[in-house]
């Protein structure tokens, strides 16, 4: 049996990641001052886009991104600026910021809804990689 099930596991990361809505999202995309940071699987970013200008960290892949010390890390989440990460709906993507908040990064939070909500809200993506 398991210790913790995955809806305590998101109810724990919720408590303790800070999120922000698409609206907010749409906001910090304008004014460029935040890193997307997409954490969906690469065969849903090849079917259907992203965010402008997003970086695409696989959620099984994110602790090797991030760490400076990987062979497998990109600058771009050291940068300095705020990361928001979004998967598809929003759970993968809280679970992510909670992993990074766990591994010392500071500025991150995710996107309530993910992807699909930007989408439905009509908010701008790039085409299928």
């Amino acid at each position: 049996m398991l210790k913790m099930g995955f809806e305590a596991l998101l109810g724990q990361a919720n408590t303790e990641i800070q999120t922000i809505s698409v609206d907010d999202a749409k906001r910090h995309l304008e004014s460029g001052d935040v890193l997307f940071i997409d954490v969906r699987e690469t065969q849903e970013v090849q079917n259907t886009g992203g965010l402008p200008g997003h970086v695409h960290a696989p959620r099984g892949f994110l602790e090797f991104i991030a760490d400076p010390e990987s062979p497998m890390h990109k600058t771009e989440l050291s940068s300095g600026r705020r990361l928001v990460l979004y998967c598809a709906s929003g759970g993968r993507s809280a679970l992510a910021a909670k992993t990074l908040q766990d591994m010392g990064v500071n500025n991150v939070c995710h996107m309530a809804g993910g992807y699909t909500a930007w989408v439905e809200s009509g908010g701008p993506v790039n085409t299928a990689e």
